[in-house]
Protein backbone atom coordinates (compact mmCIF):
# COMPACT_ATOMS: atom_id res chain seq x y z
CA UNK A 1 0.00 0.00 0.00
CA UNK A 2 1.22 3.36 -1.00
CA UNK A 3 2.61 6.04 2.01
CA UNK A 4 -0.45 8.35 2.80
CA UNK A 5 2.68 10.90 3.27
CA UNK A 6 4.00 10.59 -0.67
CA UNK A 7 1.20 12.13 -2.74
CA UNK A 8 2.09 11.90 -6.53
CA UNK A 9 -0.74 13.34 -8.30
CA UNK A 10 -0.94 16.62 -7.64
CA UNK A 11 -4.71 17.77 -7.97
CA UNK A 12 -5.15 21.66 -8.33
CA UNK A 13 -8.44 24.02 -8.10
CA UNK A 14 -8.37 26.54 -10.54
CA UNK A 15 -10.82 29.89 -9.96
CA UNK A 16 -8.68 31.79 -7.65
CA UNK A 17 -5.93 29.14 -6.60
CA UNK A 18 -4.22 29.07 -9.70
CA UNK A 19 -5.80 32.04 -11.55
CA UNK A 20 -6.30 35.72 -10.35
CA UNK A 21 -10.16 36.80 -9.60
CA UNK A 22 -9.30 39.74 -8.20
CA UNK A 23 -9.08 40.81 -12.35
CA UNK A 24 -13.25 41.07 -12.07
CA UNK A 25 -12.64 43.73 -10.17
CA UNK A 26 -13.09 46.87 -12.05
CA UNK A 27 -16.15 45.31 -13.50
CA UNK A 28 -17.96 45.01 -10.25
CA UNK A 29 -16.66 48.49 -9.59
CA UNK A 30 -17.84 49.74 -12.24
CA UNK A 31 -21.43 48.23 -11.33
CA UNK A 32 -21.91 48.69 -7.51
CA UNK A 33 -19.78 51.51 -6.87
CA UNK A 34 -17.99 49.09 -4.74
CA UNK A 35 -15.03 46.52 -5.68
CA UNK A 36 -16.28 44.29 -2.38
CA UNK A 37 -19.23 43.08 -3.79
CA UNK A 38 -16.66 40.71 -5.77
CA UNK A 39 -16.42 39.24 -2.51
CA UNK A 40 -20.29 39.12 -2.19
CA UNK A 41 -20.71 37.69 -5.65
CA UNK A 42 -17.90 34.65 -5.63
CA UNK A 43 -19.34 33.33 -1.92
CA UNK A 44 -22.65 33.30 -3.16
CA UNK A 45 -21.86 31.83 -6.35
CA UNK A 46 -19.84 28.68 -4.49
CA UNK A 47 -22.58 28.46 -1.98
CA UNK A 48 -25.46 27.92 -4.78
CA UNK A 49 -23.32 25.26 -6.52
CA UNK A 50 -22.76 23.18 -3.21
CA UNK A 51 -26.82 23.87 -1.97
CA UNK A 52 -27.80 22.58 -6.11
CA UNK A 53 -25.85 19.03 -5.36
CA UNK A 54 -27.28 18.67 -1.84
CA UNK A 55 -30.50 18.95 -3.62
CA UNK A 56 -29.84 16.66 -6.31
CA UNK A 57 -30.03 19.75 -8.93
CA UNK A 58 -27.75 21.29 -11.66
CA UNK A 59 -27.04 23.57 -13.61
CA UNK A 60 -24.06 24.81 -15.95
CA UNK A 61 -20.92 26.84 -13.67
CA UNK A 62 -21.51 29.97 -16.23
CA UNK A 63 -25.12 29.86 -15.83
CA UNK A 64 -25.17 29.81 -12.40
CA UNK A 65 -22.16 32.91 -11.94
CA UNK A 66 -24.43 34.94 -14.08
CA UNK A 67 -27.74 34.14 -12.34
CA UNK A 68 -25.88 35.10 -9.08
CA UNK A 69 -24.19 38.00 -10.42
CA UNK A 70 -28.14 39.09 -11.51
CA UNK A 71 -29.32 38.11 -7.49
CA UNK A 72 -26.33 40.00 -5.93
CA UNK A 73 -27.74 43.00 -8.59
CA UNK A 74 -31.32 42.96 -6.83
CA UNK A 75 -29.63 42.76 -3.69
CA UNK A 76 -28.29 46.21 -4.42
CA UNK A 77 -31.34 47.76 -6.72
CA UNK A 78 -28.39 47.41 -9.72
CA UNK A 79 -30.09 46.20 -12.85
CA UNK A 80 -27.80 43.76 -14.10
CA UNK A 81 -27.71 44.32 -18.41
CA UNK A 82 -26.86 41.00 -21.10
CA UNK A 83 -24.04 43.23 -21.50
CA UNK A 84 -22.73 42.69 -18.22
CA UNK A 85 -23.18 39.25 -18.15
CA UNK A 86 -20.99 39.00 -21.34
CA UNK A 87 -18.68 41.27 -19.92
CA UNK A 88 -18.68 38.67 -16.59
CA UNK A 89 -18.00 35.79 -18.97
CA UNK A 90 -15.49 37.40 -21.13
CA UNK A 91 -13.40 38.38 -17.52
CA UNK A 92 -13.42 34.73 -15.92
CA UNK A 93 -12.05 33.38 -19.47
CA UNK A 94 -8.87 35.58 -19.06
CA UNK A 95 -8.12 35.51 -15.79
CA UNK A 96 -3.99 35.59 -15.57
CA UNK A 97 -2.31 33.24 -13.33
CA UNK A 98 -0.78 34.67 -9.82
CA UNK A 99 2.68 35.47 -10.11
CA UNK A 100 3.61 32.60 -8.21
CA UNK A 101 2.09 29.45 -10.16
CA UNK A 102 4.62 29.28 -13.19
CA UNK A 103 7.67 28.48 -11.12
CA UNK A 104 5.89 26.52 -8.72
CA UNK A 105 4.42 23.27 -11.04
CA UNK A 106 7.88 23.75 -12.63
CA UNK A 107 9.25 22.87 -9.42
CA UNK A 108 6.23 19.85 -8.97
CA UNK A 109 6.60 19.10 -12.74
CA UNK A 110 10.50 18.49 -11.95
CA UNK A 111 10.17 16.75 -8.97
CA UNK A 112 8.35 14.00 -10.79
CA UNK A 113 4.86 14.77 -9.84
CA UNK A 114 2.21 14.47 -11.89
CA UNK A 115 -0.09 17.44 -12.29
CA UNK A 116 -3.71 17.87 -12.72
CA UNK A 117 -6.74 20.54 -12.82
CA UNK A 118 -10.10 19.66 -11.06
CA UNK A 119 -12.75 22.71 -11.71
CA UNK A 120 -16.14 23.65 -11.31
CA UNK A 121 -16.18 25.62 -14.59
CA UNK A 122 -17.19 23.71 -17.77
CA UNK A 123 -14.88 22.74 -20.31
CA UNK A 124 -14.45 25.63 -22.99
CA UNK A 125 -12.43 26.03 -26.68
CA UNK A 126 -9.41 26.13 -27.06
CA UNK A 127 -7.74 28.79 -25.80
CA UNK A 128 -9.09 27.59 -22.82
CA UNK A 129 -8.49 29.96 -19.53
CA UNK A 130 -5.19 27.77 -18.71
CA UNK A 131 -3.83 28.25 -22.12
CA UNK A 132 -4.60 32.02 -22.18
CA UNK A 133 -2.71 32.30 -18.44
CA UNK A 134 0.07 30.65 -20.58
CA UNK A 135 0.01 27.53 -17.50
CA UNK A 136 -1.71 24.65 -19.50
CA UNK A 137 1.00 22.64 -20.44
CA UNK A 138 2.16 21.83 -17.03
CA UNK A 139 -1.21 19.68 -16.96
CA UNK A 140 -1.17 16.22 -17.90
CA UNK A 141 -5.28 16.47 -17.66
CA UNK A 142 -7.83 18.86 -16.73
CA UNK A 143 -11.08 17.56 -15.11
CA UNK A 144 -14.42 19.65 -14.99
CA UNK A 145 -17.13 18.51 -12.64
CA UNK A 146 -19.37 18.70 -15.86
CA UNK A 147 -19.07 15.31 -16.47
CA UNK A 148 -20.60 14.73 -13.45
CA UNK A 149 -22.97 17.10 -12.53
CA UNK A 150 -22.01 17.71 -8.68
CA UNK A 151 -19.99 20.18 -7.75
CA UNK A 152 -16.57 20.06 -5.29
CA UNK A 153 -16.87 19.30 -2.84
CA UNK A 154 -18.96 15.75 -3.32
CA UNK A 155 -16.49 12.93 -3.24
CA UNK A 156 -17.24 12.10 -6.57
CA UNK A 157 -15.53 14.85 -8.28
CA UNK A 158 -11.94 14.05 -6.61
CA UNK A 159 -13.14 10.03 -7.18
CA UNK A 160 -13.50 10.93 -11.16
CA UNK A 161 -9.70 11.69 -10.64
CA UNK A 162 -8.69 8.92 -8.61
CA UNK A 163 -10.62 6.35 -10.91
CA UNK A 164 -9.19 7.82 -14.26
CA UNK A 165 -5.48 7.37 -12.85
CA UNK A 166 -5.86 4.20 -11.02
CA UNK A 167 -4.92 5.59 -7.67
CA UNK A 168 -5.66 5.22 -4.42
CA UNK A 169 -7.08 8.64 -2.55
CA UNK A 170 -4.15 9.01 -0.11
CA UNK A 171 -1.71 8.92 -3.43
CA UNK A 172 -3.94 12.42 -4.40
CA UNK A 173 -2.68 15.76 -2.96
CA UNK A 174 -5.94 18.52 -2.94
CA UNK A 175 -4.22 21.96 -3.79
CA UNK A 176 -6.60 24.95 -3.38
CA UNK A 177 -7.91 28.46 -1.17
CA UNK A 178 -10.39 27.38 -0.53
CA UNK A 179 -10.80 24.95 2.55
CA UNK A 180 -14.20 23.83 1.90
CA UNK A 181 -12.12 21.74 -0.90
CA UNK A 182 -9.49 21.15 0.90
CA UNK A 183 -12.19 19.33 3.71
CA UNK A 184 -13.75 17.57 0.78
CA UNK A 185 -10.75 15.80 -0.76
CA UNK A 186 -9.32 15.26 3.22
CA UNK A 187 -12.94 13.28 3.53
CA UNK A 188 -12.25 11.60 0.74
CA UNK A 189 -8.79 10.27 1.52
CA UNK A 190 -6.28 12.84 -0.36
CA UNK A 191 -3.44 14.99 1.51
CA UNK A 192 -4.78 18.60 1.51
CA UNK A 193 -2.41 21.93 0.46
CA UNK A 194 -3.95 25.08 1.63
CA UNK A 195 -2.83 27.78 -0.37
CA UNK A 196 -3.85 31.05 1.28
CA UNK A 197 -4.49 33.58 -1.09
CA UNK A 198 -5.96 36.55 -0.04
CA UNK A 199 -9.64 36.52 1.54
CA UNK A 200 -8.95 32.84 2.30
CA UNK A 201 -7.84 31.21 5.66
CA UNK A 202 -8.35 27.79 7.29
CA UNK A 203 -11.06 27.62 10.07
CA UNK A 204 -9.89 27.02 13.46
CA UNK A 205 -12.51 24.61 14.74
CA UNK A 206 -11.86 21.68 17.07
CA UNK A 207 -12.20 18.57 15.62
CA UNK A 208 -11.48 19.67 12.27
CA UNK A 209 -8.81 17.91 10.14
CA UNK A 210 -6.30 20.62 9.15
CA UNK A 211 -4.95 20.55 5.75
CA UNK A 212 -1.47 18.43 5.48
CA UNK A 213 0.41 21.66 3.86
CA UNK A 214 -0.26 25.35 4.44
CA UNK A 215 1.63 28.22 2.73
CA UNK A 216 1.13 31.66 1.45
CA UNK A 217 3.25 31.30 -1.76
CA UNK A 218 2.71 28.09 -3.93
CA UNK A 219 6.45 27.89 -4.55
CA UNK A 220 6.52 27.61 -0.54
CA UNK A 221 3.62 24.64 -1.07
CA UNK A 222 5.58 23.13 -3.45
CA UNK A 223 8.69 22.91 -1.06
CA UNK A 224 6.67 21.65 1.71
CA UNK A 225 5.22 19.42 -0.64
CA UNK A 226 8.76 18.01 -2.53
CA UNK A 227 10.61 17.97 1.22
CA UNK A 228 7.38 15.86 2.54
CA UNK A 229 7.99 13.75 -0.70
CA UNK A 230 11.80 13.16 -0.25
CA UNK A 231 11.26 11.81 3.12
CA UNK A 232 9.42 8.45 2.76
Amino acid sequence: MSNPARPRLIVFDVNETLLDLSTLTPLFTRLFGQAGVLREWFPELILYAQALTLSGRYVPFGDLASGTLRMVGANHDVAITDDDIAELKSLITAMPAYPDVGPALAKLQSAGFTLVTLTNSAPSPSPTPLEKAGIDHFFDRNFSIADLQVYKPHPRTYDMVAQAYGALPQDMCMIACHLWDIIGAQAFGCRGGFLARPHNNTLPVAGLPQPDFIAQDLGDLADQIIRSDSTT
